[in-house]
């Protein structure tokens, strides 16, 4: 039985551990387009800061990991999937026969229709090349312009702000994180930023971007000029799908999945960030790009690619985030519901913030900031479902008790 996966990051490499221990026998072959060996993207910050080097990045240290599993490593670029064939071809013009295969491709950066985007002090930060420009050319009191407030904005800034540039934010949105937290966290976050030297633009958005002898001179909507030395674009990421077009296999933002992380076609799965699961609680399908949910997709899609029966309940959205020191966390999307009630707590001048949002009797939406000591609890109840009973008349009056409902509630329904 011969199982090919293509792509070689966190999705990929687990899906590849789980089928060796569920089969030792199985035929295994795990490709992807980069130079390095398997590597976490989100380790690049930390590169960035010099908190490791390069082989820090590396998804797993030990040397002839691989080779121990027997799994064969290739690598290639995706060119397309032939489903009636069961072959995938590779740019270079060969072919891979399969049996099964796991899509895990994960996401590229989005390059957004700005004139000049594609001048030369340009960079994105998703790939461990990416992280060589960018180390080369940013050091202290660089001039850098980042595009992008987002989840991965936020933490590629926070390299940036160590590494000491001297560093303006742009985000098209009315505040930070606008995917993950609402207005009144979004805005704590950014004047957090500001204390901490960083000035974020907010509602702004870069209109063009002019190369001169020395800098790049960036446009912003509202006519100011900035002239840097480099510009970093974290817009956002989109799933790596183009690669896909004829196949038969059905996409939407994503590769759609059902709960064994099938696609629509027989033994062909996706996990990760190309993967559009249904979610958690809301049965809405959902990319959720988060480094969690990828590695548990990608275990269940292996376990049944090895022919047993797994499945994955709802992909749970969540994101922790540490912006320069300051933790938040969201759970669930964070947007209100019809018929649900909110309650809240803001310590605006302590960076504290606590927003719940009940749906019937269960706790189904939270934003946090600052309160790390509740991210357990507020994930054990939303992802348990927890009935809450009275509890939710007391959390509405005191959002402070959570750790109590919990006990009280959270570990009754567990056993």
């Amino acid at each position: 039985m011969r199982r090919v996966i293509i792509g070689n990051g966190s999705a990929g490499v687990v899906a590849a551990e789980t089928l060796r221990h569920a089969d030792t026998h199985a035929d295994i072959t795990l490709i992807g387009d980069e130079p390095e060996p398997p590597y976490s993207r989100m380790a690049i910050p930390y590169l960035l800061m010099g908190r490791i080097d390069e082989s820090g990045t590396d998804l797993r240290k030990q040397s002839g990991h691989f080779e121990r599993l027997q799994i064969r490593m290739l690598r290639g670029r995706f060119e397309a999937i032939d489903s009636g064939r069961r072959e995938v071809r590779l740019a270079d013009g060969s072919t891979l026969p399969f049996d099964r295969l796991l899509v895990a491709t994960g996401a590229q950066p989005q390059q957004p229709a700005i004139p000049g985007i594609g001048s030369a002090g340009v960079l994105a930060c998703w790939t461990l090349a990416d992280a060589r420009t960018i180390a080369a050319r940013v050091a202290a009191d660089t001039r850098v312009l980042q595009m992008g407030a987002g989840f991965i904005g936020c933490i590629i800034m926070e390299a940036l702000a160590e590494r000491g540039a001297r560093l303006t934010v742009v985000e098209m949105g009315n505040r930070m994180v606008p995917r993950m937290l609402d207005a009144v966290a979004g805005d704590l976050i950014r004047r957090w930023c500001l204390e901490k030297g960083v000035e974020v633009l907010a509602g702004r958005r870069v209109e063009s971007i002019e190369p001169s002898a020395q800098d790049l001179l960036v446009r912003l909507d509202d006519g100011r000029t900035l002239p840097v030395d480099a510009l970093i674009n974290a817009t956002g990421v989109r799933p790596n799908i183009n690669f896909l077009a004829g196949s038969g296999i059905a996409v939407d933002t994503g590769v759609l999945v059902d709960e064994s992380m099938q696609t629509s076609v027989a033994g062909i799965y996706a996990a990760g960030d190309v993967a559009e699961a249904v979610e958690f609680g809301s049965s809405r399908r959902v990319v959720n790009a988060i480094q969690p949910d990828a590695v548990e997709q990608a275990r269940i899609a292996a376990l049944n690619m090895a022919g047993q029966q797994a499945s994955l309940p709802g992909t749970f959205v969540f994101n922790v985030l540490d912006t320069l020191g300051l933790v938040s966390a969201s759970f669930g999307q964070w947007e209100s519901g019809p018929g649900c009630e909110t309650a809240q707590l803001l310590d605006a001048t302590e960076y504290r913030y606590l927003r719940l949002m009940f749906a019937d009797d269960r706790l189904v939406v939270a934003n946090s900031i600052g309160h790390t000591e509740h991210i357990g609890v507020l994930r054990g109840l939303i992802q348990g479902r927890v009935r809450l009973g009275e509890w939710k008349t007391r959390l509405l009056a005191n959002p402070m008790l959570l750790s109590e409902a919990y006990l009280a509630r959270g570990l009754a329904a567990a056993r």
